[in-house]
């Protein structure tokens, strides 16, 4: 059988329409998906708050917020408060939360005056180990000055301008500067070259106003001091005026005072110079035995702060000491200029019952230098003791051979 003509509305026929349908529904899926990205849908986002003096003119939902330079959200509305101030709702990216310091702060800014606004977060000095979170409240640090401000400060400063006294303060500019334009340029020519001189001291002019805060700090802090020593300096200023005949005759004296002490030095010159050249070995020596002397006088003071005694009087400690040696000639003949440092021997505070040991120097006499620790006899003493005083020396004086 042979195909009629025309047109078939089988299984190919219905492959066309078909086809037309799927590519509508991806267009649509296309402009849908990208109206939904556009829109920011499908960001996981943390809501965060800011409370600032104002928002600005052109601070609009969708507005970006950025720190250092890189958008870490939105703005998703700005509400006004019932105390004036703003409350702007920002919605942070959450993985952007954990890079972001708690204590950030927050500035409303714009490229230009007449520029959208946008949220900047600056990082501070001094950053906090909590990063932000969710549902937490910023407080706005400051906003950027727009147009609509300055001309709002400048309308309140021109009303407060009367036109006929502008008009004349403009007047008396004008014939002020009228036939004078040489002198003008003149002095700006000159001011030029004074800011040219000043120009290299700009740095240490800039670090001294830097270090006038804290020096008028310090100033301050000391206001009160400085006050009572100028109110003690007028007191001072009072008496010295009160007693001026007094200090003229004093000055006169204490000029013919240095005018006589001049005329005793410079008349005594050589000597003095003597004098204080021969003090020098005894100053030496008083400084070697220094502290033998301090001793001396810390057991003099322990004496001086004991109770006092049930009788006035000198306490002194005597005892008998057996087996000293005669002196003996011409071993023990005095010594001048011995030698044995500074000793304390026990001072300051010998002790109950003790006696202070016995240094042995180069002196000329040991009376322990034969070891008798028992008693030593002598004819002449032993007499003495018996008998009472002697007449004449004892015998055998110059004490050849033994004593006796």
């Amino acid at each position: 059988m042979g195909s009629s003509g025309g047109r078939h509305f089988g299984v190919a026929g219905s492959a066309r329409p078909l086809a037309g349908l799927a590519m509508v529904v991806a267009i649509v899926a296309v402009v849908a998906l990208a109206v939904y990205l556009f829109q920011g849908n499908y960001r996981d986002t943390a809501g965060v708050t800011v409370i600032s003096e104002r928002a600005g003119l052109v601070m609009n939902p969708d507005a970006k917020v950025k720190m250092r330079g890189v958008q870490v959200g939105t703005v998703e509305s700005v509400a006004h408060r019932a105390d004036g101030t703003a409350a702007i709702e920002l919605a942070i990216d959450k993985d952007q939360l954990d890079l972001i310091p708690g204590n950030v702060g927050v500035d409303i800014a714009s490229s230009t005056v007449f520029g959208a606004k946008s949220v900047m977060l600056t990082a501070p000095a001094d950053p906090s180990a909590e990063h932000l979170r969710e549902g937490q409240v910023l407080q706005g640090d400051r906003v950027m000055v727009e147009i609509n401000t300055v001309f709002q400060q400048l309308v309140s400063v021109l009303n407060k301008v009367d036109p006929a006294k502008l008009n004349e303060t403009l007047g008396a500019i004008s014939t002020a500067f009228s036939g004078r334009g040489e002198q003008f340029g003149q002095s700006l020519t000159e001011l030029n070259s004074l800011l040219a001189e000043w120009e290299p001291s700009l740095d240490n002019l800039s670090r001294d106003l830097e270090l006038t805060a804290p020096v008028a700090g310090a100033y301050g802090d000391a206001a009160q001091d400085l006050l009572r020593t100028l109110q003690n300096t007028i007191t001072l200023s009072d008496g010295i005026v009160d007693e001026q005949q007094n200090l003229d005759a004093f000055l006169v004296s204490a000029i013919g005072l240095a005018d006589v002490g001049n005329d005793v030095l410079g008349s005594n010159r050589q000597a003095v110079s003597e004098v204080l050249g021969l003090l020098a070995p005894t100053t030496d020596l008083l400084k070697e035995y220094a502290p033998a002397l301090n001793c001396a006088l810390e057991g003099m003071n322990y004496i001086r702060l004991q109770p006092p005694q049930m009788d006035p009087g000198v306490l002194v400690n005597v005892a008998f000491t057996l087996g000293i040696e005669r002196y003996r000639y011409p071993a023990n003949l005095p010594k001048v200029a011995a030698k044995g440092g500074p000793q304390c021997m026990g001072l300051p505070y010998i002790g109950f019952g003790n006696r202070s040991k016995y240094l042995v120097t180069d002196t000329g006499a040991n009376p322990w230098q034969y070891g008798n620790q028992g008693i030593l006899l002598n004819s002449d003493g032993l007499k003495q003791m018996l008998f009472g005083p002697l007449d004449g020396p004892p015998r055998n004086t110059a004490q050849i051979g033994q004593p006796g």
